[in-house]
Order: structure tokens, then sequence, then C-alpha cells
């Protein structure tokens, strides 16, 4: 008696920032085990994952900061009807593990740790830009200027605090959250707090809409939210639990 092999389903292909990596790991593992349906999603540098897009490269979907996910959006590249929030993600401070931990409990205790780091960094990313306007409007950017070293796209920012290249870090705590080496020294104070929120959308050329909007809404759904909390990020998107299968 011949037996029929079950076919392998290729895994739907997706390209995302750093700062979900952990968390899109977690999530597409958790729909594996469910769906018996795989993921691969590539996490680079958001700048450069929203050019690769933006050149045609194919994926199955994006997931990205919402203001790169309303560019990639407005040039046709995603499909308007499948966007969805996931999470909200906030900035932190982090130390090297062995140095003392500065008061940042208020916006003025923060400037003035800021102000007394030898040298400091923060990602090239949504939050980086908002950070890099807040000291603008703390009127101490020039001062600082010499002293702020760029991490290269795609390298965490704490990854340098961990190596003692630089005394102070400013990176969204999901990627600060599980980095050996590091002390975090706590979010920004709420006055001064930055908060990104992150989207996904199946690409306007995807072949399998079907598998990717149930992908999608398995990401948005409640069952998920433990697991943003857990990789340091706040669910956006609550939708009803559902049965998948």
């Amino acid at each position: 008696m011949q037996t029929t092999a079950n076919p392998v389903v290729a895994p739907l292909t997706g390209i995302s920032s750093m700062a979900t990596r952990q968390l899109l790991t977690e999530l597409t593992d958790a729909y594996a085990q469910r769906c018996g349906q795989t993921v691969q999603i590539e996490s680079v540098g958001g700048v450069d994952a929203a050019k690769r897009v933006l050149a045609g490269e194919a994926f199955d979907l994006v997931i990205l900061a919402s203001d790169a996910m309303a560019k990639l959006l407005a040039a046709g590249h995603l499909r308007a009807d499948s966007l969805v929030d996931l999470v909200h993600s906030g900035v932190a401070v982090a130390v090297r593990a062995d140095s003392p931990v500065p008061d940042i409990s208020s916006e003025e205790t923060l400037c003035q740790a800021v102000l007394a780091a030898p040298c400091l960094s923060y990602s090239t990313g949504p939050s980086g830009v908002a950070l890099a306007k807040l000291f603008e409007r703390w009127g101490i950017a020039e001062q600082i200027k010499d002293r702020i070293v760029t991490a290269p796209p795609g390298v965490p920012v704490g990854s340098l605090v961990a190596k003692g290249e630089v005394a102070l870090g400013f990176q969204q705590l999901s990627e600060l959250i599980h980095l050996p080496g590091i002390t975090i020294v706590g979010p920004l104070p709420p006055a001064v707090q930055i908060t990104t929120t992150f989207s996904a959308a199946m690409t306007a050329g995807c072949a399998r809409p079907v598998e990717v909007r149930a992908l999608l809404d398995f990401m948005a759904s409640s069952d998920t939210a433990a697991a943003k909390r857990h990789q340091g990020m706040e669910p956006a998107a609550r939708l009803d639990p559902k049965e998948f299968s």
C-alpha cells in the first residue's frame, strides 16, 4: 500500500527592522506550532528594509515603524486593507553593567545625565530622530554633537554600550531587554518618552494573500499580548482571540 507524503508548504517571507526581531521570532515560532506554516522574516536596519521594499524586492509581508509603512503604502508597495498596528515601543536608557547608574527620573535629570556622559549613542531610526530633536529643544545639541557615536545600521546601540564604546545608550527597550553586559537604567521619563508604533502589512505583489492575512490576524490578536510584553512592548491591536488551524 502506497502512502502519499504531505506536501511541503513553502515559508512565508517578510522583512522587518531590528527593533521587532526577537518578538517576531517568538510570534512566528508560535504560529508555526499552531498552524504548521513556517515564516522567514529578515530583520535589518529599518531604513535599509524600507529601501529594499521600495526597490521591488519580493516579500510576502513587511513589519516596520508606522511612518515608514505609510510611505511604502503611499508608494503602492503595500495593501492598505491588510495594514494593522502590532505594538507600541518606548525608548530606554542603558549603561555598561559595571558602570554607575545615572538618575533619569525626570526631564531635568535626564538632561544632566546626557551632559555628563563622555559619549553617547542612539539609533538611526525614528526614535533616534526624535531624540536628536529633543536635544535641540533642550539647547544642548551643539554641545554634545562631538560625543555622539552613530551605530551602524542593524547594530544594536546596546552592543556598543556593552563593549564600553559608549557610556550612555538610547534605544527601544525591545532591543535592550535581553542584551548581556548592560544595565537598563529605565525608560525615558513620561514627559519626553518617545513611542514608536510598529505595523505590519501584506505587500502589494503578495502571491499568497490568504495565508498572509491569517498570519497578520494572529500577530494582531490578543493571543500574542503576553509575548509582546515579554519583549518590552505594549500591544497596539487588540483583536478577539481566534482559532487558528
